[in-house]
């Protein structure tokens, strides 16, 4: 971690940790972190704009696009585009394992301006702790709509279990190994 931590102080000004609030169980804000993989102190607008289309979006067709995740995005850094790639983005969230406001599995945490579109349905996948990893990373990573997604979070929800848990950790690792919708 020290490493990466350092590549991405020379590749560019900034911090090398990102804080994000996050909508946990329960509908719990908390704090989660991240390797920072995009230039410092931009614009959310363009997301917000992206999720909105992946939100509304009954295929993936319909955006033109995989997911929210913005394509060839010139905001990403050199060192942040491979630990996207990587997923090594993700690794300062064990201390949010740590602290207890996240599990290594369970849906992923929404940002807050995320969930003003959530319908009552939507919520329950916030029953659970949020995850470093879920079924969508998983088994579809970034190749399902929004309510496709939301229905394997709810799956998980009401099948969870540690042989599952276990199942997603190993499934996860091939998805990553292989970069399977990674970006």
């Amino acid at each position: 971690m020290a490493v990466v931590a350092l590549a991405i102080r020379v590749d560019s000004p900034g911090p090398a940790i990102y804080r994000q609030r996050r909508v946990g169980k329960d509908g719990k804000e908390f704090i989660m972190y991240k390797f920072r993989t995009m230039v410092d102190g931009i614009d959310d607008a363009p997301h917000r704009a992206a999720f909105e289309r992946f939100f509304r979006a009954r295929s993936l067709e319909e955006i033109g696009e995989t997911t929210f995740k913005l394509k060839d995005d010139r905001r990403i850094t050199r060192v942040g585009r491979f630990l996207r790639l990587t997923s090594l983005d993700e690794l300062p969230q064990l201390f949010n394992v740590l602290n207890g406001t996240m599990s290594l599995v369970g849906p992923r945490p929404p940002i807050p301006y995320e969930t003003e579109l959530y319908e009552p349905w939507h919520w329950r996948r916030l029953a659970v702790r949020p995850g470093i990893t879920g079924p969508w990373q998983a088994l579809a990573r970034n190749q399902v709509p929004f309510a496709d997604m939301v229905l394997m979070d709810l799956d998980y929800v009401a099948r969870k279990s540690l042989r599952l848990d276990l199942k997603i950790l190993l499934l996860t690792v091939g998805t990553v190994l292989f970069q399977k919708g990674a970006g």
